[in-house]
């Protein structure tokens, strides 16, 4: 018979239900004995024992939240008899003792990627078009019309079909209920073999706004200029914006003094008339595209690789398979020389001192601490809190707290120490675990990761989100196979079997990695790119969660 509950560690004092429970059931596990007196949905808790208003509540072994009222043992945790509670922390001159993973099984894999002159290592090779202000996102538009067509690098046009057929039975008279969506088809093949894209980063900064936002986003787009698996990039301005050229330039510049990638740009104000712009930005983006075309992908060793780690529509199985698993996968990685990449800071709240006592030093500690500090002050005067960080989909499923959810979600990034502390933008140097400030929402956060320079990203998720990057390949991970089966069309890999007890965590995030290894080298296409999933969205510094 299949395990029921899960504990998760020794000293919690809630049960998660890894099935429905009724109430009323006797529930036994590991020696105890639990009457239960709600009924309890799978992903759920229910407590051990009874709580008086104001007891503390543990679960991965942290403060996770204080008891509001009386809960009686066995009953279901909510909303109303539970809030978020989380200790507070401070630097201890910790020196952790890691136990790395046994890794030669990986030792002498390679993945066949695209060198740049840098020395850093891509896992695809894009063409990036830019616009310094939304003013130049219409022409963006139809640049994107034009090359993707024509180039083959459209995803398909059956919904148009769809439409067409609809409008044609309407008609007709006939019943549209018997018009049926077609299968995707592929315009023709790529003309450019050794490139994986062109991509556009609309957005809607630039100009208006304060000029921070305007010098934050100019440091964010010159990041993914320079990111590994860009290969061009093509600009365009407007001439009067507040992000001026010559500042996206000299931030190129400042990040990569050695940049020589091919870069055109174009100020729509200077050349005067909009066609002449376009048809020139075309032309010169194809001469560009024929250059980058030579570049073949060639074997790299797996410390080549950036990993960004993220979960997105989380539920109460996220902190308990896909996160964990995700997690041995990064230890793996951090083992073979890799860099991993852990942001999402409102979703760190109650698992600080954990992270400072895993610090390789007092200045990397106290980066985290006091970017920890200001970001949280940030979103106080504006009325809020890292408490509020849950969405409805989380607590719907399970997580409760912000603390609930941030100890599951610190899960992906394993159990190494924490080299370095980046603040957003900032490029990762140091192989080993980085922590990213950013936002927890899923594009802001992928966005953000990708400006760090992760050349993959795994994406867990436990409800289904179809989030991407315009360039860097998005692997979702799913916490149960339900959602894996539902939603096929965007999850790539199943953590499933951890919850059914088929697959240890080990065996699963060996399986993650090995996925990795197919994706970076091109074997395999992560549903999110299959998809044209390009979601980028530059962060405005405090307001979001």
């Amino acid at each position: 018979m299949k395990q029921r509950v899960l504990k998760v560690h020794p000293s919690d004092n809630v049960i998660v239900a890894l099935q429905d429970i009724s109430k009323g059931e006797t529930i036994t596990y590991k020696g105890g004995s639990y009457v239960v007196v709600d009924d309890i949905q799978a992903k759920h808790k229910f407590f051990e024992k009874d709580m008086q208003a104001g007891d503390e509540i543990i679960m991965y072994g942290v403060l996770v939240g204080k008891a509001q009222s009386f809960i009686p043992a066995g009953g279901l945790m909510t909303t109303s008899n539970v809030k978020h509670a989380a200790e507070g922390y401070d630097y201890r001159g910790v020196k952790l003792a890691w136990q790395a993973p046994d890794v030669s099984k990986f030792q002498n894999r390679t993945f066949n990627g695209y060198h740049r002159k840098d020395s850093r290592v891509g896992t695809a090779n894009y063409w990036l078009f830019i616009p310094t202000v939304f003013c130049e996102n219409r022409n963006l538009d139809v640049i994107k019309e034009a090359l993707h067509n024509e180039l083959g690098y459209a995803v398909t046009d059956k919904y148009k079909q769809y439409a067409h057929h609809l409008v044609e039975a309407f008609k007709k008279g006939e019943e549209i209920e018997k018009i049926d969506l077609g299968p995707a088809t592929n315009g023709h093949d790529r003309i450019f073999k050794n490139v994986d894209g062109i991509k556009f980063l609309n957005h809607q900064g630039g100009c208006g706004g304060i000029r921070q936002d305007a010098a934050i986003l100019s440091k964010l787009l010159a990041s993914y200029a320079d990111h590994p698996n860009v290969g061009g990039i093509t600009v365009l301005s407007l001439g009067c914006q507040n992000l001026q050229v010559e500042d996206f330039k000299r931030d190129l510049q400042e990040r990569n003094s050695s940049f020589s990638k091919p870069l055109y740009i174009f100020e729509q104000q200077q050349v005067g008339n909009e066609e002449l712009l376009i048809q020139q930005a075309i032309k010169k983006t194809f001469e560009g595209l024929i250059e980058i075309n030579k570049i073949e992908r060639s074997p790299a060793t797996l410390d080549k690789l950036t990993v960004g780690v993220k979960c997105g529509g989380s539920d109460g199985f996220s902190g308990i398979s896909a996160n964990p698993a995700v997690g041995y996968t990064s230890d793996l990685l951090v083992a073979l020389g890799a860099k991993v990449l852990l942001a999402e800071f409102p979703e760190l709240c109650g698992v600080e001192q954990e992270l400072i006592d895993r610090s390789a030093n007092e200045p990397v500690a106290r980066k985290f601490m006091q970017l920890m500090h200001s970001y949280e002050e940030i979103v106080s005067r504006v009325g809020s809190s890292f408490s509020m960080n849950p969405s409805p989909g989380n607590i719907k499923d399970g997580l409760i707290t912000d603390a609930i959810k941030s100890a599951g979600a610190a899960k992906k990034g394993g159990t190494s120490p924490v080299v370095d502390v980046l603040d957003y933008t900032e490029p990762a140097t140091l192989p080993g675990l980085n922590l990213v400030c950013t936002p927890g929402n899923d594009v802001e956060a992928t966005t953000g990761k990708a400006a760090s320079g992760a050349t993959l990203i795994l994406f867990t998720t436990g409800l289904g989100t179809p989030t991407g990057n315009p360039v860097c390949p998005t692997i979702k991970v799913a916490t149960n196979s339900k959602l894996a089966k539902r939603m096929a069309d965007i999850i790539d890999i199943d953590t499933g079997p951890i919850i059914e007890g088929d697959k240890t965590i080990e065996e699963m995030g060996e399986e993650i990695l090995e996925y990795c290894i197919k994706a970076a080298g091109g074997e395999v296409i992560p549903k999110a790119v299959l998809l044209n999933q390009d979601d980028f969205i530059p962060w405005k510094r405090g307001v979001s969660l």
